[in-house]
């Protein structure tokens, strides 16, 4: 029987600091779990539905838990005490979908989005103790992001993804957008406590995300948007540049106050650095201390900011690969936070930012004879660099069977982070090439913009060049190539499949798209609103969208393909999957299905997660290393 080792995410700490909250399937179902600073680890009560996020109230009487009902999509925001006391709902909008941002650091306020079911965004301050509410901003493609102590101010970002703008609110009043009339997107943003600065994660502007203070009454004036590191006439004033943090004078707040305070001088940058993107951003309770995670080349580096100076001091080595989720304590001490490797499942550790020493507190540590990953970097057809991860079968001697994997999105990023389902097919002896074709995160807003609309051809051209480039390196036997993907991966599977048939023997597509038209008429209202952007308007680009539908071209379909879906998906309908069966067999093509009757987009549950690995190895095994060996 297929086994796998459990896993950790959205670690919190009490507001003592005398314990963690956080999600782990270690006994099979994905739910929270408590792990005092002395003592066994206790899981808490919250029904039967797989907890996604857990987070600890100020006041550590409560914690807000947002679960997935059913495995599906459409979460929901519930709150319980941390001894499985007062478990009831907080936000759970019929037919939509609901999540929590974060506790407002007033009492038991927790603020939340509400996504309901014709696409409006309620942002909304709930009094987690009583259930009071009070709406504080609506509208389609909104999330809140953060609000201020007194609940004065908001930051709401707009937009789809790829082209989110961040504005200010005044509760009861109006609404100011920050970074007006730049290219790009900012995806994160929090406010100071007194609401006086707005901290933005952005590209906006610029090609490589940085970290940005907006301050004072720049907040509410409606001025350019003119800062270091974008695009502009001439060179920036003082302190603007990458090499503006430091310590004393010429720091950007130095800098930004020589050019009038909080008048005057536009939004400052705080850290940028060349080559990596700022993946994540974590402030403390007081606004005195932040922990930037940066993005480099996939793998996280993690840095203490003063928010005040712009001081940046690097943090020691850390203890894994890639972090998944940080937070930092209310007295701004330690960071917890969630962090994996390729061989390494999902641990939680709590960091001491004084000394930068780690504590593990929970997790199954690194794996025995798990295979780590090998960067590459190649050159696409038409010369636009990409990125890879290379996955050796241990025991290989000379070119071996592989699968090119390819993950969501298309804005992910494949890191080397632990995949169960890698390791598996590695000690089968098949290897892993899973890469970052165009589209992807992490190499700046040009790189991830370069397969928009009628570009999207040239992505699928890049999974054809990552066959070539598996070749070439000798890792690959070229017979016995494999293409898989999950979501966007899923599609992009199958527009290779059609497009570059003679270069694999098999396919498998979990959760992806197959046809544009019936995808966009049956997913949510706000994910279909949220891909126009990408791959076009279903009226507008009628035509574009039927030419990129893989299901348009299934007759030139000649791998056996599986098909492994969620009958609870509301991102990627289950009808897709519904679709390629009908298609397949219309046309006598090979094809077998995998579907959870319990699931969604994501599958969740464990025993669920095993059924997965255990048929997708099996239906690699047979086609990529057993035909082989029959002469098939």
């Amino acid at each position: 029987m297929t086994h796998l080792p459990w896993s950790c995410w959205a670690p919190a700490l009490a507001p003592d600091c005398s314990a963690v909250v956080h999600g782990s399937d270690h006994d099979g179902t994905p739910r929270a779990w408590i792990q005092p600073a002395r003592g066994a680890s206790r899981p808490v009560p919250t029904g039967p539905h797989p907890v996604v996020d857990v987070h600890w109230a100020p006041t550590g009487a409560r914690l807000a838990v947002l679960l997935a009902p059913g495995g599906g999509e459409h979460t929901e925001v519930w709150t319980v005490r941390p001894d499985g006391g007062d478990l009831r709902p907080l936000a759970a909008p019929s037919g939509g979908s609901a999540v929590f941002i974060r506790w407002t650091e007033r009492g038991e306020d927790l603020l939340v989005a509400e996504t309901h079911a014709g696409g409006r965004t309620d942002a909304v301050l709930v009094d987690a103790a009583t259930g009071g509410r009070q709406v504080v901003a609506s509208g389609t493609l909104l999330r809140p992001a953060a609000v201020s102590r007194d609940h004065a101010t908001v930051l709401v970002r707009h937009g789809p993804r790829g082209a989110r703008r961040m504005s200010v609110r005044r509760v009861g009043g109006g609404e100011h957008e920050l970074l007006p009339g730049l290219p790009g997107t900012t995806d994160y943003g929090i406010l100071s406590p007194d609401g006086r600065i707005a901290y933005l994660v952005t590209d906006a502007g610029r090609d490589r995300t940085a970290l940005l203070a907006v301050h004072g009454d720049e907040l509410w004036a409606d001025r350019p948007a003119a800062y270091g590191g974008g695009p502009r006439d001439g060179p920036g004033p003082p302190g603007d540049g990458p090499g503006a943090n430091h310590l004393g004078e010429g720091g950007p707040l130095e800098a930004h106050a020589r050019r009038g305070g909080p008048h005057g001088g536009g939004p400052v940058v705080l850290a940028e650095r060349e080559g990596a993107e700022l993946d994540q951003f974590a402030l403390s309770a007081d606004g005195r201390r932040a922990v930037l995670v940066w993005n480099e080349r996939g793998r996280s580096r993690l840095e203490l900011l003063d928010p005040r100076t712009g001081v940046t001091a690097p943090l020691s080595h850390l203890p894994a690969d890639v972090v998944t989720s940080i937070r930092v304590s209310l007295d701004g001490t330690r960071a917890v936070l969630a962090a994996e490797g390729a061989a390494q499942p999902s641990q939680v550790y709590v960091c001491n930012l004084a000394s930068g020493a780690y504590e593990h507190v929970a997790g199954a540590g690194r794996l025995p004879g798990a295979v780590e990953a090998e960067p590459v970097r190649f050159a696409a057809r038409d010369g636009l660099e990409l990125a890879a991860w290379l996955y050796r079968p241990p025991r290989a001697q000379g070119p071996a069977p592989f699968l090119v994997h390819l993950h969501g999105g298309p804005e992910d990023q494949e890191r080397p982070t632990f995949n169960p389902l890698y390791q598996h097919l590695l000690a089968c002896g098949i290897g892993v090439f899973a890469p970052n074709v165009r589209g992807s995160a992490g190499y700046g807003r040009a790189f991830r913009e370069a397969d928009d609309r009628e570009r999207r051809f040239r992505a699928i051209d890049d999974v054809a060049d990552c066959v070539a480039e598996l070749v070439r390196l000798g890792a690959a036997d070229p017979s016995r190539i494999a293409c898989m993907g999950w979501s966007y991966g899923g599609y992009l599977t199958l527009a290779a499949l059609v497009t570059h048939p003679a270069l694999f023997r098999a396919g498998v597509n979990v959760c992806g798209m197959a046809d544009f038209g019936t995808f966009y008429a049956r997913t949510d209202p706000w994910v279909a609103a949220a891909a126009v952007r990408e791959y076009g308007h279903p009226d507008t680009d009628r035509d574009l969208l039927r030419a990129l539908s893989p299901l348009r071209s299934f007759d030139r379909l000649r791998a056996p393909l599986l098909v492994v879906h969620g009958r609870h998906d509301t991102n990627v309908p289950f009808h897709q999957a519904e679709q390629m069966l009908e298609a397949a067999a219309a046309l006598g093509l090979p094809c077998d299905a995998l579907l959870f009757d319990d699931e969604g987009h994501t599958i969740r549950q464990v025993a669920n997660r095993v059924a997965y690995i255990t048929k997708v190895t099996g239906w690699l095994e047979h086609h990529l290393i057993g035909s082989f060996a029959d002469g098939r």
